[in-house]
């Protein structure tokens, strides 16, 4: 009777995992890249960027950067590696993350440098042209929204340039541009 028992408990304990993957497949199934990866494709590559931020008052400052943008994870997500020369000759780093969900049409963007201990997360409202990329600030703490802010991206010269923009939306839905990258493929 114990050897049936024990016999009974080791057959359990062997199935367990293969329920387990399955149920978890089943509650979180798997897809593959949609039409936003393949966008998302066209970027990867060695870049030079010209990056220029434009202050409420005064004028524009520039600095210049390399970028190292690559598929990651079976070619689901966009990596990219910043690195930015600044005016006192210091540098900085940040990494942004991006993705496509093709269920929700919906790109969504993580993006980190050296500079804070922030992260910052923004994501699309489910439209997507196959060209051009609207990402819209998403708020990570609900008791503080933030300001309210929308970044377009998009390629030109035949894949040569890609042009990323970042504008602050203030009252009456009004745009002032904060920030542009112009990159250049190398």
């Amino acid at each position: 009777m114990r050897t049936i028992g024990i016999s009974i408990i080791a057959i359990l304990m062997a199935a367990a995992p293969a329920v387990a993957q399955r149920t978890h497949n089943q509650y979180e199934p798997g897809n593959g890249p949609g039409a936003g990866q393949k966008l998302l494709a066209q970027f990867a590559g060695k870049w030079s960027v010209v990056n220029t931020f434009y202050p409420a008052q005064g004028a524009p400052r520039v600095s210049k950067g390399t970028c190292k943008q690559y598929m990651v994870q079976d070619g689901k997500f966009l990596e990219s590696d910043f690195t930015f020369f600044n005016a006192n000759g210091t540098k900085s780093t940040g990494t942004g993350i991006s993705g496509f969900d093709p269920k929700t049409n919906r790109f969504t963007t993580v993006w980190f440098d050296s500079r804070r201990t922030e992260m910052s997360i923004r994501q699309s409202d489910g439209t997507f042209d196959g060209k051009n990329i609207v990402l819209w600030s998403t708020a990570l703490d609900p008791d503080d929204p933030g300001r309210k802010t929308v970044a377009r991206g998009h390629l030109e010269d035949n894949g040569h340039v890609l042009v990323y923009a970042h504008y602050f939306i203030g009252a009456g839905g009004k745009e002032r541009k904060m920030f542009e990258m112009l990159m250049t493929r190398q």
